[in-house]
């Protein structure tokens, strides 16, 4: 456990000599938020208006969240580097390094979005504010619970990435599947709340990784519930489960084909 720590404690430092890269990244960030903004403005007649259990403000936190998430989550240099890992073969060398592969990728990973993940949420936060005027009624407790959804939605799509990177053991560039990955969950995850959706889409989005990795953490800091929280809480944890179990197989099943073939 100690060396993944050290693994991600790694990824900190090296993030922080970058992070005038992470908030200049925010200013593409800052001209999507005014764009719903003022899109949510005109969508309300009235501020007071609720449409689908949402108020304006609540719309517009919900998507400053699922923004922050999906800006935090991007992986695509990360799901790169694993292709080009398979690829090239170097990834059964790691069969005799003194770290689990897939570990290794999460406590690298997550430690890279540790710092762009803090810069993005005091950012987002001082731009809702001046934007709406206040924050939505949630308590510090709450608050915590919502973070620790946050940290496992993070989980989830670093394993869904190393999944879809490691699927190259099987094509063999597996890139074209987590452009099609990100652009769904940009685009059903990040824009709209699933209340907004048709009710047969709604059903098939709340047994997907958007429930999870987007909608469940924006939901709960827009509206917190117990209840919800748990139900939020259960589906990541059964997704945490399979996606590492998934992820497990295919590295093992492609590693030792690559023994059998020479690397």
């Amino acid at each position: 456990m100690k060396k993944y720590l050290y693994i991600f404690k790694s990824e900190v430092m090296t993030s922080l000599q970058y992070i005038l890269d992470n908030i200049f990244g925010f200013i593409g960030y800052f001209i999507m938020i005014f764009i719903f903004l003022n899109l949510w403005r005109y969508i309300y007649s009235d501020p007071g208006e609720i449409i689908n259990g949402y108020t304006m403000n609540q719309m517009i936190w919900y998507v400053i969240i699922t923004e922050i998430l999906w800006s935090v989550m991007s992986g695509r240099k990360f799901c790169k580097s694993i292709i080009n890992d398979v690829r090239s073969g170097n990834i059964a060398y790691n069969i005799n390094k003194p770290y689990n592969y897939i570990s290794y990728c999460i406590s690298s990973h997550l430690g890279e979005c540790f710092i762009r993940a803090i810069v993005y949420i005091l950012l987002a936060f001082i731009t809702g504010y001046l934007f709406l005027g206040e924050f939505p009624n949630i308590t510090i407790s709450s608050f915590i619970l919502v973070i620790i959804v946050g940290i496992l939605s993070l989980v989830i799509n670093t394993l869904i990435v190393i999944f879809i990177g490691l699927f190259s053991f099987i094509i063999e560039d597996s890139s074209p599947f987590y452009w099609i990955y990100s652009k769904l969950l940009l685009v059903l995850g990040t824009i709209f709340p699933i209340e907004f959706f048709p009710e047969r889409i709604r059903c098939v989005l709340e047994y997907s990784p958007i429930y999870v990795l987007s909608y469940g953490p924006a939901k709960l800091f827009v509206d917190f519930s117990f209840s919800n929280f748990i139900s939020i809480l259960t589906a990541q944890i059964i997704y945490v489960l399979i996606s590492y179990l998934l992820c497990l197989q295919i590295y093992k099943k492609g590693v030792k084909n690559l023994n059998v073939n020479g690397g």
